[in-house]
């Protein structure tokens, strides 16, 4: 029986855009593969009557084991994606037609050796630091969307950052 996801609603996540200082942004390639390869950047809910930009700090340790970061900026809008057909009331539990997303950047300040993808349930199984202008490239296609529109609003913010 397949879903009307207009009947859905959308899941309300943060996302942490984590640049090293060089030019690069923090990506993981995911251990589950419901939805295809995908290297992406850390996201997740936010829990009840949590503040913004503590559910991106907490989901950021609990996805990274990061806790050394300065907040640079706040996305000025929340960015939908929608899940494809064949994910609709499987992925998200089954419960959201998406997500709604709040995106901070952010940079990195520590040393990579902080950098630690066990400490809660496994998210991602590798990291790397990919160009900004690759993320559209390296996500799933039903979030390229969402993550042009981060490269758009961030990305020369993250050019500007990078020391030589």
């Amino acid at each position: 029986m397949s879903k009307d996801k207009t009947n859905l609603p959308y899941r309300p996540c943060v996302g942490v855009m984590l640049t090293d200082g060089k030019g690069g942004v923090f990506v993981g390639s995911r251990i589950d593969r419901e939805a295809g390869e995908a290297w992406q950047m850390p996201q997740g809910g936010i829990d009840k009557g949590e503040d913004l930009e503590e559910a991106a700090r907490r989901e950021l340790f609990e996805e990274t084991g990061i806790r050394s970061i300065e907040i640079i900026a706040e996305s000025k809008d929340w960015l939908n994606y929608d899940l494809p057909p064949e994910l609709l009331g499987k992925a998200l539990k089954g419960k959201y037609r998406g997500q709604t997303q709040k995106w901070f950047l952010a940079r990195f300040t520590g040393k990579e050796s902080e950098i630690r993808l066990d400490l809660h349930e496994p998210e991602f199984e590798a990291w790397r630091w990919a160009p900004v202008d690759d993320l559209p490239k390296l996500i799933v296609p039903f979030k390229k969307a969402l993550y042009e529109a981060l490269v758009a609003e961030f990305g020369s913010r993250v050019k500007a950052l990078a020391k030589p």
